[in-house]
Protein backbone atom coordinates (compact mmCIF):
# COMPACT_ATOMS: atom_id res chain seq x y z
CA UNK A 1 0.00 0.00 0.00
CA UNK A 2 1.33 3.56 -0.45
CA UNK A 3 -0.25 6.74 -0.52
CA UNK A 4 -2.56 8.16 -2.68
CA UNK A 5 -3.71 4.87 -3.95
CA UNK A 6 -7.36 3.49 -4.33
CA UNK A 7 -8.33 -0.16 -2.22
CA UNK A 8 -11.53 -1.12 -1.13
CA UNK A 9 -11.71 -1.51 2.29
CA UNK A 10 -14.84 -2.66 5.04
CA UNK A 11 -16.42 0.40 7.20
CA UNK A 12 -18.70 -0.94 8.79
CA UNK A 13 -19.96 -0.97 11.84
CA UNK A 14 -20.37 2.61 11.12
CA UNK A 15 -21.71 4.65 14.21
CA UNK A 16 -24.01 7.71 13.38
CA UNK A 17 -22.95 10.47 10.73
CA UNK A 18 -20.22 7.87 9.72
CA UNK A 19 -19.30 6.44 6.21
CA UNK A 20 -19.97 3.06 6.15
CA UNK A 21 -20.00 -0.60 4.44
CA UNK A 22 -17.38 -1.92 1.61
CA UNK A 23 -15.97 0.73 -0.61
CA UNK A 24 -13.07 2.40 -2.18
CA UNK A 25 -10.72 4.21 0.03
CA UNK A 26 -7.69 6.71 -0.73
CA UNK A 27 -4.46 6.17 1.34
CA UNK A 28 -3.91 9.57 2.56
CA UNK A 29 -0.84 8.18 5.34
CA UNK A 30 2.62 8.85 4.93
CA UNK A 31 4.39 5.92 3.09
CA UNK A 32 7.22 5.90 6.06
CA UNK A 33 4.78 5.45 8.22
CA UNK A 34 3.14 2.70 6.38
CA UNK A 35 6.48 0.95 5.42
CA UNK A 36 6.76 0.77 9.19
CA UNK A 37 4.14 -1.54 9.31
CA UNK A 38 1.94 0.42 10.72
CA UNK A 39 -1.20 -1.23 12.23
CA UNK A 40 -3.58 1.27 10.88
CA UNK A 41 -3.83 3.53 8.07
CA UNK A 42 -5.38 7.42 7.77
CA UNK A 43 -7.61 7.01 4.47
CA UNK A 44 -10.51 8.73 3.25
CA UNK A 45 -13.65 7.52 2.10
CA UNK A 46 -14.97 7.45 -1.75
CA UNK A 47 -18.81 7.71 -2.96
CA UNK A 48 -20.05 7.27 -6.53
CA UNK A 49 -22.69 10.22 -5.25
CA UNK A 50 -21.02 12.10 -7.31
CA UNK A 51 -22.62 16.08 -6.15
CA UNK A 52 -21.34 18.41 -8.17
CA UNK A 53 -22.44 20.93 -6.06
CA UNK A 54 -19.78 20.58 -3.22
CA UNK A 55 -16.77 20.04 -5.76
CA UNK A 56 -15.12 22.60 -3.70
CA UNK A 57 -15.13 19.88 -1.08
CA UNK A 58 -14.74 16.77 -2.76
CA UNK A 59 -12.21 15.89 -5.82
CA UNK A 60 -14.05 13.51 -8.63
CA UNK A 61 -11.90 10.77 -9.49
CA UNK A 62 -12.64 9.38 -13.13
CA UNK A 63 -13.23 6.04 -14.17
CA UNK A 64 -9.79 4.09 -14.85
CA UNK A 65 -7.78 1.37 -14.25
CA UNK A 66 -9.83 -1.10 -11.90
CA UNK A 67 -11.69 2.05 -10.07
CA UNK A 68 -14.81 0.97 -11.98
CA UNK A 69 -17.17 4.30 -11.28
CA UNK A 70 -16.47 7.90 -11.49
CA UNK A 71 -16.31 8.69 -7.35
CA UNK A 72 -15.54 11.70 -4.86
CA UNK A 73 -13.19 11.65 -2.53
CA UNK A 74 -15.18 12.66 0.52
CA UNK A 75 -12.55 15.01 1.64
CA UNK A 76 -14.31 15.59 4.68
CA UNK A 77 -14.39 12.47 6.35
CA UNK A 78 -11.13 11.20 7.58
CA UNK A 79 -10.97 8.26 9.11
CA UNK A 80 -8.11 5.41 10.67
CA UNK A 81 -8.95 2.10 9.55
CA UNK A 82 -7.15 -1.27 11.14
CA UNK A 83 -5.04 -2.76 8.03
CA UNK A 84 -6.81 -5.77 8.33
CA UNK A 85 -10.19 -4.46 7.37
CA UNK A 86 -8.37 -3.43 3.66
CA UNK A 87 -9.25 -5.85 0.67
CA UNK A 88 -8.85 -5.67 -2.99
CA UNK A 89 -6.42 -2.59 -4.39
CA UNK A 90 -4.68 -0.89 -5.70
CA UNK A 91 -7.53 0.32 -7.85
CA UNK A 92 -6.03 3.26 -9.14
CA UNK A 93 -3.28 5.94 -7.95
CA UNK A 94 -4.06 9.66 -7.46
CA UNK A 95 -1.68 12.12 -10.03
CA UNK A 96 -0.51 14.26 -8.02
CA UNK A 97 -2.73 17.27 -9.53
CA UNK A 98 -5.24 14.93 -8.12
CA UNK A 99 -3.32 14.45 -4.34
CA UNK A 100 -2.69 18.26 -4.02
CA UNK A 101 -6.21 18.98 -4.98
CA UNK A 102 -7.45 16.69 -2.01
CA UNK A 103 -4.85 18.23 0.69
CA UNK A 104 -6.10 21.30 -0.21
CA UNK A 105 -9.26 20.63 0.56
CA UNK A 106 -8.67 18.74 3.97
CA UNK A 107 -6.77 21.67 5.08
CA UNK A 108 -9.84 23.35 4.44
CA UNK A 109 -11.94 21.58 6.21
CA UNK A 110 -9.78 21.51 9.05
CA UNK A 111 -10.14 25.13 9.22
CA UNK A 112 -6.25 25.10 7.77
CA UNK A 113 -6.90 26.83 4.53
CA UNK A 114 -4.53 29.84 6.07
CA UNK A 115 -1.57 27.44 5.22
CA UNK A 116 -2.69 26.94 1.68
CA UNK A 117 -0.55 28.84 -0.83
CA UNK A 118 -1.53 31.85 -2.64
CA UNK A 119 -2.82 29.90 -6.07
Amino acid sequence: MKRGEIWVARLSPAQSGEVGKIRPVLILQDDSLIQEGSETLIVLPLTSQVRPGIQHLRVTIPVRDRLLKESQVIVEKPMTLESRRFGEGPLTTLTNDEMTIVEHGLLAVMGMAGYLPDL
